[in-house]
Parts: structure tokens; sequence; C-alpha cells
């Protein structure tokens, strides 16, 4: 376990992407990935008010409702370290005072609880200055129905901003950000994030940590990708620098007799990410996930993957 800066919550450090319940899971499939996560020993969930509007009739909501009803099944809502966010659901956009307020209290009834652990600014709303993005998010904070505040897909000049902005004025100071990061994925977050979040202390928990699943190593032709719920998304990496990629991580796998998405989150915690976001469609999927956190790799592994990687850092 790990705990979170500034708060007192102490999460494993796998966080299951909630992006997947009543989408490519449906409820009872979600329900047993997440008992599965639960049962291994997880405890930090991360869903959206925006999961999953893209799905065919779908409207947003529908992740954090499947996961409330879960959290009042089990009656576990005290064991585990909920997170969701605010600012994309089309019928709540942005991070003007009054939406955020309202949007947290819709999420509060789809939940099923009386505050979210973990709440997160879930892009940038550069109508609003970050004055007041603070302290909508502080105030949020002072009523108890917020625990502690984090931030994605900001630039690290507005990241900056609201950093020195909270401790100038006392305000809530958020402790973490979410960015994209991973194998194939590693310019922004190395460059230009990384640095912001050792500079100020705050958690990392990078989503896209599998790039869509392309890092699971299953996706290594066109072919492979046809019926797939994210094989556009996955089929951007269909090349030659991505499956070479793909080809280091399978080549340290099978040494350690590991999974490709073993090895791909556990080289996430080597570069000192806190908990990387990863989700699974089914339970058997969840073991995978769940054995990153124990499989240390070695310096020479590391190297190698990132030898292989250079070309997106």
């Amino acid at each position: 376990m790990t705990t979170i800066p500034r708060t007192d919550l102490d999460v494993f450090p796998l966080n299951l992407g909630g992006n997947t319940f009543g989408w490519t899971s449906d409820r009872s499939t979600s329900f047993a990935v997440l008992d599965a996560f639960t049962e291994a020993g997880g405890n930090f969930v991360d869903t959206a008010d925006v999961y999953s509007v893209w799905g065919e009739g779908h409207t947003g909501g529908e992740s954090e409702t499947v996961l409330g009803e879960w959290l009042a099944a089990r009656g576990v809502r005290d064991d585990v370290v909920v997170a969701t966010k605010v600012g994309s659901l089309p019928q709540r956009p942005g991070l003007g005072r009054d939406n955020v307020v309202q949007a947290l209290e819709e999420s509060l009834r789809r939940l099923g609880t009386d505050r979210v652990d973990l709440y997160y600014a879930h892009r940038d709303d550069e109508s609003v200055p970050v004055a007041e993005q603070a302290a909508t998010f502080d105030e949020l904070v002072r009523s108890g129905k917020v625990r502690a505040v984090g931030l994605s897909n900001y630039s690290p000049q507005r990241l900056r901003e609201w950093f020195e902005t909270a401790e100038r004025e006392h305000l809530t100071v958020p402790v973490a950000i979410q960015p994209e990061y991973n194998l194939v994925g590693r310019r922004a977050y190395e460059q230009d994030l990384a640095p912001l979040a050792r500079e100020f202390g705050v958690a990392v928990f990078p989503y896209f940590g599998l790039a869509s699943g392309f890092l699971t190593g299953k996706y290594r032709t066109a072919a492979d990708l046809e019926g797939r719920a994210r094989g556009g998304a996955a089929g951007a990496y269909l090349n030659a620098q991505g499956l070479a990629v793909v080809d280091a991580l399978v080549g340290v796998a099978e040494a350690r007799g590991a999974e490709p998405t073993t090895v791909a989150l556990a080289w996430l915690l080597a570069k000192g990410v806190t908990a990387p976001i990863a989700s699974a469609s089914r339970p058997e999927q969840v073991p995978a996930l769940m054995a990153a956190p124990g499989l240390a790799l070695t310096a020479e592994e590391v190297e190698l993957l990132d030898r292989a990687s250079q070309p997106f850092a």
C-alpha cells in the first residue's frame, strides 16, 4: 500500500479503471471484475461522470452507477477509495462553479455515497480562471463532500498556476495528477509533467497505461483489431516502432514468466508513478494487473524497455 501525499488515503499501487463498467462490461461482469480486484487486495477505483457517454445509447454516468450499485451490494464503501471526475460530460461541461457543484451532487447520487475520495478536474476549462477553479474545489473539500483534489489533462503552465495559487491563497492543494503515460506515450509526461509532479510532491496516476490494450501484446496485425471496442485507439500504435516495443515487452515477460500487461505496468512503477490506471473488461484479466506491483524490474530490463520505446520519448 502507498499513501496519497497530504492525505490519509492508503491505496494499492494499481488503480482499477472504471471506464469499462456498463460499457464493455455489463453490470454482472463489472461486479465480477470489482470482486476479483478487491479480493486480490485492490482498493482504489477510478471513474468519471462522462463514462461511458461514447457507448451506443449511453448518456454518461453509466460507470458511476454500476460502481455505486456494487459498493452498496457489497457494503464496502468505507474500504474503497473512489476517484471520479468532472468537466467532460456533455450535459455538464466545463468547470464553472455552479456546474461543478451540481455535477458533484449528481455523481454522489449515482455512486450512492456522501463523499468522493479524490475528485478530479477532468480537463482544463480555459474560460474559467485557475483561481476560480481552485476556489471551487477548495469549497467542495471544505464542505466534506470531497476529500482530496486531483487534476487531469492540464498544460504544465496551468498546472503550475493552480499549485502556486492554492499555496499562496491557502486553498486546498491538489494531491494528484492524472496524465497520459505509457511505453508508447512518454514525451509529454517525462519532459513537461514529471518535473512538476516532483516539485509539488503530488501522486501520479497515469491513464492509458496499456495504450488502449496495445501493450497487452494481443494486437499484432490489423486483423487483430477487428470487432474490438478499443481497436481504433490501439491501432494508432500498430507500426514498426510500436511493434518493436511490444517485442521488447514480450521478451521481458517471457524471461520473467509474466504477462506483457504486467511488465508494461511494472515499467510505469519503475519510473516512479504512484499507481497506474488499468481497466479489465473480464475478471480473468485482473490477475495480470494486480501482479504489477510485485514485479520489480531490474535496471537492465528497464533500460531495454527504455531503449525500445525511445522513439516515443
